[in-house]
Parts: structure tokens; C-alpha cells; sequence
């Protein structure tokens, strides 16, 4: 079966535009949804942190008015991030990857990678590796996709200048409320960078798939983005 590297946040706080530290971490259901369904598939997973630091869920993720005010959702996230508490306390090190031995890599969002993947070399190096080969498979979810912002290629130009790639748009982040004291927008600043950026509308599943790239918006898309995933390594094997 593939396989595939997850990388995951190891922030727990997000440094504001004031100075001010928010307490931040992965998204639930971006990490859960995924997780499941590339388990059940028989998908042979490595999760890692910068460091090897315990990935830490975002509290506000875990609260119903996050999940459209469904108790039973976050019952279902709760449970299922319990029975893996040990594997997100103890992940391996991002440092130590070798991305010659995996078939893709997958980043899920919460606003922690915007604190630490966003300038984080080892990502960048994994990123290096994989989206240039066409038989691997690239993908992000949601604010996940500020780990592509340190990827570069050999000549000095962003590695994903001219892809097709949505991620959560700067009308979500306002609608959140957090737009405002927020260092900079995850959708803005893939724009600025040279992405063919493509936003659906808010909080809706929006999946991008443009050849071995796949990027999801937001927390509704994890399950479809996961799909996507699956089937494009399907695709390469």
C-alpha cells in the first residue's frame, strides 16, 4: 500500500499582530476525517511534528458552535482523537523524514502551521522532493497550505507558483473574527506568492485537484480532500 506522511502543527500559539499570543494548535476534524479514512483504506501513515513536539488540538475545534452545533460531531472527535492521544503525544520528527520513502504528503490546518510550518526548512525540504516528482502526491488542508510557503526550487522561485490551490479564504477568516489582529491571511499571502488561487464559497467543501497537488479550504472539505487523496495515489500506484 502507499504510503504517506502527515505533518502536523507542533504550535500551541499563534502570535498575533499585537503581540498578543493565541492558543492555536491542529483542527479537529482536519486531522480526524483524514486520518480515518486514509486508516481504513490501509494507507501506512508517519505522523511528525517540527521537533517531534506533541501535536496539540485547538480547544475551539472541539466545541459545537465550531461544528454547526452538533454535540454528537464533537462527541465523534473527542473519541476518536482519544484513542490516538498517544500516537499525537509521541509523533516523529519532521527533521528526520526522508521523503524518498513516501508515496505524498498531507498537511491538515488549524492556524499552528501559519505559526511554525510557514518558515519551517524541513517541510520545505520535504516539499522539494515530492512535488516535482509527478508520481507523488502534494496536499493540504485549510490553513495546512502555509506550509507551502518555505518551498522553493533550485533557482529561488516558489515551488507552487502557477498551481491551482485553494485553501481557507481571507472571507472565512474574517468571518471568524480573527482576520483583523491576524499577521497576515493564508489566502492572501498564496496569492501574493503566484498560486492560480481558487476560492469556493465560505464554509462549503472545496476541493482543488490540479495533477498531483490537492488542496482542500476549509474544515468542511476534509473528508472530500482526503478522497482526492486517496484517489490520486490510487492513480500512481
Amino acid at each position: 500500500m502507499p504510503s504517506l506522511l502527515m505533518v502536523l502543527s507542533g504550535a500551541t500559539k499563534w502570535t498575533q499582530q499585537d503581540g498578543s499570543q493565541r492558543p492555536t494548535g491542529f483542527w479537529a476534524e482536519e486531522f480526524v476525517e483524514p486520518h480515518k479514512a486514509f486508516t481504513a483504506a490501509g494507507i501506512e501513515l508517519t505522523v511528525v511534528t517540527p521537533g517531534g513536539r506533541p501535536a496539540v488540538v485547538d480547544d475551539i475545534s472541539l466545541t459545537a458552535q465550531a461544528n454547526n452545533g452538533d454535540e454528537e460531531k464533537v462527541a465523534e472527535l473527542r473519541a476518536y482523537l482519544e484513542n490516538v492521544k498517544d500516537l499525537l503525544a509521541s509523533p516523529g520528527r519532521l527533521e528526520d523524514v526522508d521523503p524518498a520513502g513516501f508515496d505524498g504528503v498531507f498537511v491538515p490546518g488549524g492556524h499552528g502551521p501559519m505559526q511554525d510550518l510557514a518558515v519551517n526548512e524541513d517541510v520545505a525540504r520535504v516539499l522539494q522532493a515530492l512535488l516535482p516528482d509527478r508520481s507523488k502526491v502534494v496536499a493540504g488542508l485549510c490553513h495546512g497550505q502555509a506550509a507551502f510557503l518555505p518551498a522553493g526550487d533550485e533557482k529561488g522561485q516558489w515551488l507552487f507558483k502557477g498551481r491551482r490551490l485553494t485553501s481557507f479564504t481571507d472571507e472565512e477568516e474574517t468571518q471568524t473574527g480573527l482576520a483583523a489582529n491576524a499577521p497576515w491571511l493564508i489566502g492572501s499571502r498564496l496569492t501574493a506568492a503566484g498560486a492560480d488561487y481558487v476560492p469556493g464559497p465560505a464554509w462549503a467543501s472545496h476541493v482543488i485537484v490540479d495533477d498531483n497537488l490537492v488542496t482542500g479550504q476549509n474544515p468542511a472539505s476534509a473528508a472530500d480532500a482526503a478522497q482526492a487523496v486517496l484517489k490520486e495515489l490510487a492513480a500512481r500506484a
